[in-house]
């Protein structure tokens, strides 16, 4: 009976009861000795020793089943971080590979553009020469066209010169132009002097002939190719007296023989009757553009003269 009370009263007695009822069993007999207070005892003081060493053998599992399970807890997580840490480390080689990569992209890309640039400035270059040359050139060419032209008029002089060297000296007198067979004089030099539009017109008629009508385009293309001809060397921009003046009662300009003017080559903003005189006189110009030739002059201003008048023949 006191065993059972022992071992209903300790906590481990149910584990200590299984373990050691064989024993509980022997020592029953044991118990029923005379001296059973004795051996009572006795059995009673293994018991708690068995006990207490029972529970230091629990405790002891116990930790040691703790103690594995923190040390798998561990190494699983040990585990797990190695694992992050070489994929982590797979990663960073991948993102280094393909920093490479991208600075290999960049260097050659770099290159590139740099031999880019070097073409295009090779080319600019080349550019430029070509616009220089092109310069060049085009001043060549207008420098020909010049000569060309030069030319050109220096030739229409000489041919229209050639009726008074074959046969001029029957036709018109020395010192005039046979154009298309029309006598003309050019008071180039001072010989004939500036002379007002009347006394101009008196000389003509003094020596056979009047001031000069120009009433086809012809003739005053003909008359300005004379003009820039023999005035090429010279700076002189003198006026030459022509037969065309103007009527204010009629407000009309009228030639020598009283037609009137149907086509002018007038210069820009003439006819102008601002010239202080009642009767504005026209003068001819040496002017490349011969459509704009003609000025509106006083007739009392002096300015040189060109007269024509019919060739005469010599039996």
């Amino acid at each position: 009976m006191e065993i059972n009370e022992n071992s209903g009263c300790n906590s481990d007695g149910g584990l200590n009861t299984l373990i050691y009822q064989e024993d509980l069993e022997d020592n029953e007999q044991y118990l029923s000795h005379p001296n059973s207070n004795q051996n009572r005892q006795q059995v009673s003081m293994f018991n708690v020793a068995s006990g207490r060493h029972s529970r230091l053998v629990v405790v002891s599992l116990a930790l040691l089943a703790a103690v594995l399970l923190i040390v798998d807890i561990s190494l699983g997580v040990h585990y797990n971080k190695l694992t992050d840490n070489h994929l982590t480390i797979d990663d960073t080689e991948h993102i280094e590979n393909e920093m490479n990569k991208l600075q290999d992209t960049y260097k050659t890309a770099i290159e590139t553009m740099k031999g880019a640039k070097k073409q295009l400035d090779s080319e600019m270059s080349r550019q430029t020469l070509t616009n220089w040359e092109l310069q060049h050139q085009t001043k060549r060419q207008d420098k020909n066209v010049a000569q060309i032209d030069q030319l050109t008029q220096s030739i229409a002089s000489m041919k229209s010169r050639l009726p008074m060297i074959n046969d001029g000296c029957r036709h018109c007198p020395p010192g005039w132009f046979s154009i298309n067979s029309v006598c003309y004089f050019f008071a180039f030099s001072n010989f004939a002097g500036s002379r007002t539009w009347q006394k101009a017109r008196e000389y003509c008629q003094m020596h056979g002939g009047d001031l000069v009508v120009i009433d086809s385009k012809d003739k005053e293309n003909s008359t300005i190719n004379v003009l820039l001809t023999n005035n090429a060397n010279s700076a002189s921009t003198d006026g030459f007296w022509i037969g065309l003046r103007y009527f204010p009662e009629e407000e009309s300009w009228k030639w020598l023989d009283g037609t009137a003017l149907v086509e002018g080559y007038w210069n820009d903003g003439e006819p102008n009757d601002s010239s202080g005189d009642r009767e504005p006189c026209a003068a001819v110009y040496p002017r490349e553009n011969f459509f704009e030739a003609w000025s509106s002059v006083g007739c009392g201003l002096k300015k040189k003269l060109i007269c024509e008048k019919a060739p005469t023949s010599i039996n």
